[in-house]
């Protein structure tokens, strides 16, 4: 009995031994799987990184693609911009994207500023004319409420019944879904403020016929007496101030 017994111990001794063996190698695989885990966590949010690198230099280059697009597409009298208008439009761009928190980019800034400068036009009147269309989110995607003319499209917000003849004014093809396109739809914007201002000679009547129309700016006319509506009042007042900060001359 006291043999059996002594085998016994031992037996359980041995499997204890065993037992507390294979608990230090589990404990070592796991903290190996444990590092393996980690490691490929941090491989997968490396990969992840160059992802979007990738991704917003493929719609870094489309965007510069579609910028050469429409350079291709300008009537042949379009005259190229110099050194200093370039660089100044590059100055307008960052502060303009500063101002609206982002949403307005510098590539559309840019191209903005270069359109207005081609035209005369101070481009922060064509800035904070896009920031009131589209409520300050300057989303090319916008479509305005429905009214008795329709709707109102992309960020500067063009009927359907006017968009045709100011592409064509513009010497640029139209179709509908160009009005989402934020180049296209700026440079409308500048074309028909141009045309505008060259009919009326002011820009309270200028912008107050881009908001109600030409004739919703006359009706206006006869019933307060002159074409300051506020639409005009705080487009110019702003682009005012925002003038100030970006020349300097407001410190």
């Amino acid at each position: 009995m006291g043999l059996t017994v002594d085998g016994g111990g031992k037996d359980l001794k041995t499997t204890v031994y065993l037992l507390s063996f294979i608990l230090v190698v589990i404990g070592i695989y796991s903290f190996q799987l444990g590092n393996n885990y980690a490691e490929l966590q941090d491989e997968l949010e490396i990969i992840e990184v160059k992802k979007e690198e990738l991704k917003a230099e493929t719609k870094h280059a489309l965007e510069i693609e579609r910028i050469k697009g429409y350079a291709r597409s300008l009537p042949e009298e379009y005259k190229q911009a110099g050194y200093d208008a370039w660089m100044n439009a590059k100055y307008v761009a960052e502060y303009l994207y500063e101002e609206s928190e982002g949403r307005f980019r510098q590539d559309w800034g840019t191209f903005m500023a270069l359109e207005a400068e081609r035209r005369g036009i101070d481009p922060l009147i064509v800035y904070e004319l896009l920031k009131v269309e589209t409520g300050g989110t300057f989303d090319p995607e916008a479509v305005g409420p429905e009214t008795k003319y329709g709707h109102a499209y992309g960020m500067a917000q063009f009927m359907e019944n006017t968009g045709p003849w100011i592409a064509d004014m513009a010497g640029l093809h139209y179709e509908h879904e160009m009005l989402f396109d934020p180049y296209y739809s700026i440079q409308l914007s500048v074309v028909y403020l141009d045309f505008l201002y060259d009919q009326f000679g002011d820009w309270d009547h200028a912008l107050t016929a881009y908001h109600r129309g030409i004739y919703g700016m006359k009706e206006y006319i006869e019933k307060n007496g002159n074409a300051k509506s506020w639409y005009a009042v705080e487009i110019q007042e702003n682009a005012k101030d925002n003038s100030l900060v970006v020349t300097g001359s407001g410190s």
